[in-house]
């Protein structure tokens, strides 16, 4: 019987160390052997299972970060470490102004002490030494007029034509607010991800412009604020242009956009007008998207004479920037020729038509089209810094020694 009781003992041994028999082992102890059997479990199981998470967790945001890296191709990593450098940059890059601004404000100071010590006039010396733009300090005088940039073409455009669209959209501020004469510059469908980019990217510099406004409606509601706002104590004045006709009323005004495909041409700008401007960079894939926003409204079109006063060697077709500056150049000028002279780039290889200042050019004439919203992108330099932008790096050197 001992002998064959005892292996039975030893099986039940073996069973009572395994986790089927666990219950049977607890319930033949006491209730203090019990608990602490408990605790003990619980403290040989929890270091085991803690690390084990914690380990998870970075592996799974690594995986993470190698995935979104694999997703994005060669020139989209190095933009976004040209990105990353750049931000990382930007305290540096204010510190540098600065010391060139009071290096500069140092030179000039001991330039005016010297002149006067010589009995010179201080003026004419500083003049040489640091001739001026003739822009700083201008005077700009408001006239009856109003520029609506339609930004109503956000999901027709990828990510690099939206952000070639917020550099003209600063340039055409820039133009506008600078010029002798100058019209109500609005913004108008200013939302979804242009909208983004100035509050995130562009570290809201928008918010620091003076004279523009930014609307969420569309650019016929801004079309028929206009109305009211030209009309206003500070509406403008019927001067510069406008000054033989300072008899004209604000209900003689009329609403135009502007598209290369309406069979009007526009030869003047009136007062209490109000012309809308396609903000679109789509490499004229939606050709004819203005001319059709406007006519199913029945809102006027026309187109600029650009082909009337300029010989192009290239597409006519050019950036909001360059619509914007034309017209605001006539209304300094009232001379469409020379407006586009000094506005269209020399890339494009404009020379004025027979009568202008400018030996008309033997190459074929490509395209007679108007300077309107279908237009591909903008190369020259911005005013606004961006992030990543080897071009911006270069306008910020320039804007620094200015």
């Amino acid at each position: 019987m001992d002998g064959e009781e005892r292996p039975r003992k030893i099986q039940k041994l073996d069973t009572d160390e395994s986790h089927d028999t666990e219950p049977l082992m607890t319930g033949a102890i006491c209730g203090g052997q019990d608990e602490k059997l408990e605790q003990a479990h619980t403290e040989n199981t929890a270091p085991a299972t803690t690390p084990e998470k914690e380990s998870e967790e970075p592996t799974a945001a690594e995986n993470e970060s190698e995935e979104t890296s694999q997703n994005l191709s060669k020139r989209q990593l190095r933009k976004q470490r040209q990105r990353e450098a750049w931000e990382a940059e930007r305290e540096n890059r204010k510190v540098i102004r600065k010391e060139k601004a009071t290096a500069r404000k140092l030179k000039k100071r001991e330039a005016w002490e010297e002149a006067k010590r010589q009995g010179k006039d201080t003026k004419e010396e500083l003049a040489k030494l640091f001739p001026s733009t003739g822009r700083k300090g201008q005077r700009t005088t408001q006239l009856p007029i109003t520029l609506v940039i339609d930004c109503g073409f956000d999901d027709l455009m990828m990510e690099k034509e939206r952000v070639s669209l917020a550099q003209q959209l600063t340039r055409s501020y820039s133009e506008n607010n600078r010029s002798p004469f100058k019209g109500h510059l609005v913004l108008s469908s200013f939302n979804k991800l242009l909208k983004e980019r100035f509050e995130t990217t562009l570290h809201r510099t928008h918010e620091h412009w003076k004279n523009v406004r930014f609307l969420d409606e569309d650019w016929l509601f801004a079309a028929n604020q206009a109305t009211e706002w030209m009309q206003g104590p500070q509406g403008g004045k019927l001067v510069g242009p406008f000054k033989n006709k300072a008899d004209a009323k604000p209900e003689d005004g009329e609403i135009v956009y502007l598209s290369s495909d309406s069979p009007d041409t526009l030869t003047e700008l009136k007062p209490y007008s109000t012309y809308i401007i396609g903000g679109l960079v789509d490499k004229n894939r939606h050709k004819g998207i203005c001319h059709k926003r406007a006519t199913e409204l029945g809102i006027k079109t026309a187109k600029l004479p650009i082909g009337d006063y300029i010989q192009m060697a290239s597409r006519s077709v050019l950036a909001t920037n360059h619509v914007v500056e034309i017209m605001v150049r006539w209304l300094q000028l009232q001379d469409w020729g020379e407006a586009f002279m000094q506005t269209i780039p020399s890339r494009k290889g404009g020379v004025l038509r027979e009568g202008g200042n400018e030996q008309e050019d033997s190459t074929p004439q490509k395209s007679d089209a108007v300077l309107d919203s279908e237009q591909e992108d903008s190369t020259e330099p911005v005013a606004t810094i961006e992030a990543g932008e080897k071009a911006s790096v270069r306008e910020e050197g320039l804007q620094a020694e200015q």
